[in-house]
């Protein structure tokens, strides 16, 4: 009896099957590396999204609105509660911008500026965690970047 050459074959991967799908592996990546900060955020009173915008300041302040909802690719309308609980928190102030009067500025307090002294050992945590250096922390956040930025191509781009 001859074997066809299909029945040869290997079979060919399911592409739907859930391990094989990057949003899975992202989702749940992302949900453990979050977690992970949760109790290194709580004692400064801060949540993750409020984390992101606090190291968006540190590099830069003021900073208008808009500027911060790019640098952080959320909407404006998104990014508005957090600063709203950043200011209630003391570490923000939500003002006119002195460059643009029409714009309105995110500036960091006192308050805001030390927490930058106590949020300096999070990284070293976090790499202690995870069990990771930081050059292969590195070279996967440069495959994610890589990824992100052929998202948003693909996204400008729609078929």
């Amino acid at each position: 009896m001859t074997r066809s050459p299909a029945s040869s074959a290997p079979a060919a991967p399911d592409l739907l099957a859930l391990d094989r799908q990057v949003c899975f592996a992202l989702a749940v990546a992302s949900r453990n590396v979050i977690a992970l900060y949760r109790p290194l955020l709580e004692p400064m009173g801060l949540t993750h999204p409020q984390y992101l915008v606090m190291l968006a300041l540190w590099e830069e302040s003021p900073l208008k609105v808009s500027d911060l909802a790019q640098r952080l690719s959320l909407e404006p309308a998104t990014l508005s509660p957090l600063l709203k609980r950043l200011e209630v928190g003391g570490m923000v102030t939500r003002g006119r911008d002195p460059r643009d009067d029409r714009a309105l500025a995110i500036t960091l307090t006192t308050k805001g500026r030390r927490a930058r002294r106590q949020a300096e050992r999070i990284p070293t945590a976090i790499m202690a965690r995870l069990g990771m250096g930081l050059p292969e922390l590195e070279e996967l956040r440069d495959g994610l970047t890589k990824l992100i930025d052929a998202a948003a191509r693909e996204d400008s781009h729609p078929t």
